[in-house]
């Protein structure tokens, strides 16, 4: 083939560093942009955090909820089947319908629409000031919830039992090591010998010596509260908490033999149990079918995870990022949306630093060095508008989506309306894959709860009136209907689904066995009482 040259037209998008830093701020959780924020505050010297309430700088916000321009909605488009890294997106091969990034020289300047002189002002939009208005009066200070108190962990707790017991210096640390060996729910997964082998015995007189004092603390351990601590699996967990109902005084001859056989019934494969095979238990356990139904019931009331209570809540606690607030009565009666101030960082523009390099102008050699300290002054307004521009969309979704979902607010989740990504999009004049990253992993705090704003949207199934019923709403009523069902006579999903079809809701066997499995509520045959 002869090489030649060619010259040929086309059309490509760019993306920005701007509009790459703006998309990946929009879809990152309140807890990845905190560590976004100390990130640039590490790398960038023109931009601190301030305490004060600085005065916001608009940015051209003001024009916040007109229509995006035809430009940006293409550009939105383009991007709508990237991944989250859109950084690394940007350097991928395109061709001529792909976005192109921008070249090397381009993808570092941060210039965009101003130059040095474009905030007459740096006291930057922070934290404190009214992100696009936020439906907040003067004096209104909403807290976001007290959190979770501080509870006291299963290692704590055990540690503060074990100071009375009475052992020797290395039972003393062979029970802490054990204690700290358990899992949260309070189960010691590893073997004793796993557990001495990995102390690395030099022989195996020594090795037997381990075993021996780690015996003797899980001796000592099982008989701590919560009961049922300590034990290598569900079978023992139970047979640990029922002989102590055993051990237990003024109980009966009666009760004795019923707690015998729920001990037989322990001892036994536990999928047995789980299926409530009550014949082949009979078999097993050598007891009348009447006592085994009875002693299947007192399992049935016992503490399968002995840790459960003890679990750190305050690990999974959500930091809302908007706040619904019920303003008003009766007529009157309407939500407040604003954004949670707890979560929008107090940033701004060093004043020291950007008025010294506005008066000292770079000149010969200092030229590239004023250059590169120009850029980070615009990276570090960029990185401001960004943010603000961010919390701006968030407010501006969640307002669309508390009107949207009016009812849901007043009357609870059986009102829940369908609601799709499309139908917020176009009243906004967004893209769905903005609406998707704004509601991706960002909370809101409302009267009812907390909830993800993902949650409020739901497909609809069809009614006999021709109307739509939220997926999110019939989840909802079969629960409501599971919740009220006879417990010796439980629904069948075909019943639920009759039920469903007699409130004019056209919900098929599967799908109802879908929703249930989504509730994680178990078969019909499992929830039967015996």
């Amino acid at each position: 083939m002869k090489p030649g040259l060619s010259l040929r037209v086309s059309q490509h998008l760019a993306l920005t560093p701007q509009l790459q830093q703006s998309i990946r701020l929009l879809q990152l959780s309140t807890l990845e942009l905190s560590q976004e924020v100390s990130q640039m505050l590490d790398d960038n010297p023109f931009l601190e955090l301030t305490e004060d309430q600085p005065v916001r700088e608009e940015f051209g916000m003001d024009q916040v909820d007109t229509p995006v321009r035809q430009a940006d909605r293409e550009a939105e488009l383009s991007t709508a089947s990237t991944t989250s890294d859109y950084a690394s997106d940007a350097g991928a091969s395109s061709s001529d319908d792909e976005v192109t990034p921008l070249s090397a020289a381009d993808a570092q300047s941060w210039d965009g629409d101003g130059t040095s002189e474009m905030a007459p002002d740096d006291n930057e939009w922070g934290g404190d000031a009214k992100a696009h208005g936020n439906n907040l009066g003067e004096g209104d200070e909403v807290d976001a919830g007290e959190l979770a108190r501080t509870q006291e962990s299963l290692q704590s707790h055990l540690h503060a039992q074990a100071l009375a017991s009475r052992l020797g210096e290395e039972d003393r640390v062979a029970l802490r090591f054990l204690i700290e060996s358990l899992n949260e729910d309070g189960y010691l997964e590893d073997t004793l010998d796993t557990l001495a082998t990995g102390l690395g015995p030099r022989d195996d007189e020594e090795m037997e010596q381990l075993v021996h004092h780690f015996t003797v603390a899980l001796r000592t351990l099982q008989g701590f509260n919560p009961v049922g601590v300590g034990a290598s699996d569900l079978g023992e967990c139970l047979r640990l908490q029922l002989r102590v109902m055993q051990r237990a005084q003024a109980v009966d001859a009666p009760r004795q033999a019923l707690l015998a056989v729920a001990v037989r019934i322990c001892s036994q494969p536990m999928d047995v149990l789980a299926r409530r095979d009550i014949k082949r238990l009979v078999q097993l356990c050598g007891a009348p079918d009447a006592a085994v139904r009875e002693a299947i019931a007192l399992i049935g009331r016992l503490e399968p995870k002995p840790g459960r209570r003890f679990v750190n809540v305050e690990r999974n606690i959500v930091v809302p990022d908007v706040l619904v607030v019920k303003v008003g009565k009766g007529a009157q009666l309407r939500f407040r949306v604003q954004i949670n101030p707890e979560v929008m960082p107090r940033l701004r523009v060093h004043d020291i630093y950007a008025n010294a390099l506005k008066q000292h102008r770079g000149n010969g050699s200092d030229a590239s060095n004023y250059a590169a300290l120009q850029q980070r002054l615009q990276e570090a307004r960029w990185f401001i508008k960004n943010i603000q521009q961010r919390f701006d969309t968030i407010l501006r979704v969640s307002t669309a989506i508390v009107e949207r979902q009016k009812s849901f607010f007043i009357h609870g989740v059986l009102a829940m309306r369908p609601l799709v990504l499309r139908e917020i999009a176009d009243e906004l004049g967004l893209h769905e894959s903005t609406i998707s990253r704004v509601t991706t992993a960002k909370f809101m705090a409302t009267p009812l709860g907390t909830f993800e704003l993902k949650y409020f949207f739901g497909s609809g199934l069809g009614t006999e009136s021709g109307g739509n019923a939220s997926s999110t709403a019939v989840r909802a009523l079969i629960k409501q209907f599971i919740d009220a069902e006879s417990n010796r006579k439980p629904l069948s999903d075909n019943q639920l689904s009759d039920m469903l079809q007699e409130q004019g809701i056209a919900c098929a066997r599967r799908t109802v066995a879908k929703y249930r499995e989504g509730l994680r509520i178990a078969t019909a045959s499992l929830r039967r009482a015996l």
